[in-house]
């Protein structure tokens, strides 16, 4: 398959209005892409934009203020968006929210948000430009995963099991989606420097003292600038690799969960010198964040603080959301 060509094609980004997002939809207009950008952030999509057509005054840049958490919405969007866009040569389901908190500390609608926004949005909005993008000769899909999408660490039941789904969904259309020319890539990033911390969501069932701590701890590890990923999930992207892995904490776990794919937790914990803590003890350890990859919450949400019981979280991965 040849190299993804950016220039005169449109590529529409969710979770444009920060963080990486914002960064994704910088590089694309650098690159000669007219952009279709949505978020839920009006201030934040609208700085966006201001700088993007500040630098690059000839791209065609439109714009779609949603919640990906209201179904309804998404599908009205996105069918707008098929209708004016008949054909794209790049989507990038960039959007994401994250939820601090063990299986028994959260809601189960706060579980079923994350997974609306993270994983059911994405298929929503694949489903319905997919015709879109099969019209489109060497078109491409990018879906941002996460390193949480690899290893799934305590604290992170709901963004860890829409992050698995949303690699699950991606390598499936990889391989359907071969003969259509189309290119797919599943993106895990590591610890990018967003807001996902100070944006974080918790748990109903977790302290905020717990949390505090956690997103303090979490917030060291986030080191990768949104720009550089940004760039990586772009070249990536153009050369058409299944998948994109960001950053050495991405990385390492990655291996880590490929040598002991049933121990890693404890070797994480240990690396963290905490004690993982069993379950219905009482929590020693602050809660943790989860991985900085997309934090805005338009279109995409923001990322709660996980806990870290176990450290797991904080030793694997840092960042997302845009």
């Amino acid at each position: 398959m040849r190299d993804l060509v950016f220039p005169g094609g449109t590529a529409v980004l969710t979770g444009a209005a920060s963080g990486i997002g914002a960064a994704l939809a910088h590089g694309l207009a650098r690159r000669g892409a007219d952009l279709v950008l949505l978020d839920r952030d009006a201030d934040g999509l609208a700085a966006t934009v201001a700088a993007i057509r500040a630098a690059y005054p000839d791209r065609r840049v439109e714009t779609h203020l949603v919640d990906l958490a209201d179904a309804d919405a998404t599908d009205r969007v996105a069918a707008e968006i098929h209708s004016a866009h008949p054909r794209i040569r790049l989507l990038i389901n960039n959007a994401g929210v994250a939820l601090g908190g063990r299986f028994d500390q959260v809601t189960l609608e706060e579980f079923l948000w994350v997974i609306e926004i993270n994983f059911r949005a994405v298929v929503r909005l694949t489903h319905a430009l997919l015709p879109a993008l099969k019209a489109e000769p060497g078109a491409h899909l990018v879906n941002v995963s996460s390193l949480f999408g690899l290893i799934a660490p305590a604290g992170q039941a709901a963004y860890a099991a829409s992050k698995f789904a949303v690699r699950g969904f991606t390598e499936a259309l990889r391989h359907e989606l071969v003969d259509d020319g189309i290119g797919v890539t599943s993106v895990h990033p590591g610890g990018i420097r967003t807001r996902i911390a100070a944006s974080a969501r918790v748990g109903s069932g977790v302290a905020l003292d717990e949390y505090e701590a956690g997103r303090k701890q979490f917030e060291k590890l986030l080191t990768i600038d949104p720009a550089t990923a940004a760039e990586v999930i772009l070249r990536g992207a153009q050369r058409r690799r299944g998948r994109v892995l960001i950053g050495w904490s991405a990385k390492l776990p990655d291996l880590l969960a490929r040598v002991a794919p049933a121990g890693y937790g404890r070797v994480l914990a240990l690396g963290m010198r905490q004690r993982p803590a069993r379950p219905g003890a009482a929590q020693a350890t602050p809660p943790t964040v989860p991985p900085a990859e997309a934090p805005s919450v338009a279109t995409d949400a923001a990322v709660p603080v996980p806990s870290p019981r176990a450290g797991e979280e904080a030793a694997a991965e840092p960042g997302r959301r845009a």
